[in-house]
C-alpha cells in the first residue's frame, strides 16, 4: 500500500509538470537496477555525453526514492515529464500512472542480455502484472540481441513486435572489446592486488523469489574450500535483491579464499577477471559467453525451480553452454578435474546474438535520435 501511494503521488506531480513543454534535447535515465558505468544506462549516458554534447542528461537511480521525497517527487518527476527520451533498465512502476507525451520516446534496455528463466509478465503475480503491463504500454522501443530474445520479450513485456528492435545491448560492447577488457582487468588489480596472480572463479547464482529476506548460499563452503587449489579464489556475486540481506560475517572464516563481490559496481569487470563462471539460471551466461571461457551450471534445485519457481523458456540442459551439475559433489568433481570449455559457446553466441561488432550503442543512438 505504501508503494502504491508513492506511485499515485508521483503521478500527481507528473500531471502538474506535463503542462511544461517537452525538451527534445533532454534525456532522462531510469537506472533502478544497474547504475554503474558498465551497465546499459551508464554506457549510453557516457556515449551521449561524448558524441552529443547538446543533450542534457538527468538520472533516477536505485539510490533515489521516497527517502528523498523532494528530489524524487519534484526534481525527478519534472525531468521525466519534460524529457524527449526516457531510457529504462527495469520496470518503473510509477510509469503505469503517468501517461507519457506522444512527443517522447520510452526506450526499455532492460538489465539482462537474455533470459533462461521466465520473467516479467510471464512470472509476475496478478497484481504486479496488472501494474507492470500498464507501465509497459509506454514503451516505444524495446532493445534486444536476437530473434529468440525478441520472441521471449514480446510476451514478458506485452510489447508489440514492431516496437522491438534487434540492435544488441550496449553493455556487450565492452565484453567484445579486448582493449577495454584489459583496461578493466588492470583497474581491478590496482584495487585488489592480492588477486593478481590468483585463479578467480566467479559464482553468480540467480535470484530466487523466496530467498530475498533469508538469502542462502547452497554450498558447503568449508568443504568446497578443502578442494580448492592454493591459487584459487571464489568470488561471490549475489543478486542485488539478495545481497542487501546477506550477512558478510558468514564468510569471515574463509578470508582470502571466498570474497563477496556483490557490492562491486562493475559486473563486466568481474567477468573480465574470472577464469571460470559458476552459475545456474542467471542471464549472466549471455554476457560471459562472449569471453569464450568455461562455464559450469550448478542447478541444485532444478526440478523445484521448474515447479515452484520461474520455469524456463528453453530446454535448460540442452540450451546452456557448459556442463550441468546438480549436487555439490558433482560440482567438486568438475572442479578437481579442472574447468574446461566444452566448445558450446560459439553455437550459443550464434543463437543469441545478431551482432558481435562492438557497435550496439551506436546503432541504438542512431535509431533513437535519427533526424
Amino acid at each position: 500500500m505504501i508503494k502504491k501511494a508513492g506511485y499515485y503521488i508521483f503521478a500527481m506531480f507528473f500531471f502538474l509538470f506535463r503542462v511544461c513543454p517537452i525538451n527534445k534535447n533532454k534525456v532522462f535515465f531510469v537506472a533502478t537496477h544497474d547504475d554503474s558505468e558498465e551497465g546499459n544506462i551508464g554506457i549510453v549516458a557516457a556515449t551521449i555525453r561524448e558524441k552529443m554534447p547538446d543533450i542534457k542528461t538527468c538520472f533516477l537511480t536505485k539510490r533515489d526514492g521516497i527517502r528523498h521525497p523532494f528530489s524524487f517527487f519534484i526534481t525527478k518527476c519534472y525531468h521525466m515529464a519534460t524529457a524527449g527520451t526516457i531510457f529504462l533498465d527495469n520496470v518503473f512502476m510509477p510509469m503505469a500512472y503517468t501517461p507519457i507525451s506522444s512527443k517522447a520516446k520510452v526506450v526499455q534496455l532492460w538489465h539482462g542480455t537474455g533470459s533462461i528463466k521466465q520473467f516479467g509478465l510471464d512470472s509476475d503475480s496478478e497484481e504486479v502484472a496488472r501494474v507492470a503491463r500498464k507501465g509497459n504500454q509506454r514503451i516505444t522501443h524495446l532493445i534486444v540481441n536476437s530473434e529468440l530474445t525478441k520472441e521471449q520479450y514480446a510476451g514478458a513485456f506485452a510489447v508489440p513486435k514492431e516496437r522491438i528492435h534487434i540492435l544488441g545491448l550496449p553493455r556487450t560492447d565492452l565484453l567484445l572489446d579486448e582493449g577495454k577488457i584489459i583496461e578493466k582487468q588492470k583497474h581491478f588489480y590496482e584495487q585488489y592486488g592480492e588477486l593478481k596472480n590468483k585463479s578467480c572463479i566467479l559464482y553468480a547464482p540467480t535470484f530466487r523469489d523466496n530467498e530475498v529476506e533469508k538469502p542462502t548460499i547452497s554450498l558447503d563452503l568449508e568443504h568446497l574450500v578443502s578442494v580448492m587449489k592454493p591459487e584459487e579464489v571464489l568470488l561471490l556475486r549475489l543478486h542485488p535483491h539478495v545481497a542487501e540481506n546477506f550477512a558478510n560475517e558468514k564468510l569471515d572464516k574463509f578470508a582470502g579464499k571466498i570474497i563477496n563481490m556483490s557490492d562491486y559496481s562493475g559486473v563486466t569487470t568481474l567477468l573480465a577477471v574470472s577464469d571460470c563462471l559458476i552459475t545456474d539460471y542467471s542471464s549472466i551466461v549471455f554476457e560471459y559467453c562472449l569471453l569464450d571461457r568455461p562455464m559450469v551450471f550448478y542447478a541444485y534445485d532444478y526440478e523445484e525451480f521448474q515447479k515452484e519457481g520461474r520455469d524456463f523458456y528453453v530446454d535448460y540442459e540442452k540450451f546452456v553452454p557448459g556442463p550441468v551439475v546438480k549436487t555439490q559433489n558433482e560440482l567438486e568433481e568438475c572442479w578437481k578435474k579442472g574447468f574446461a570449455d566444452e566448445g558450446k559457446a560459439e553455437a550459443f553466441r550464434r543463437m543469441n546474438y545478431e551482432f558481435l561488432d562492438k557497435n550496439a550503442v551506436n546503432r541504438l543512438l542512431e535509431l533513437i535520435f535519427e533526424k
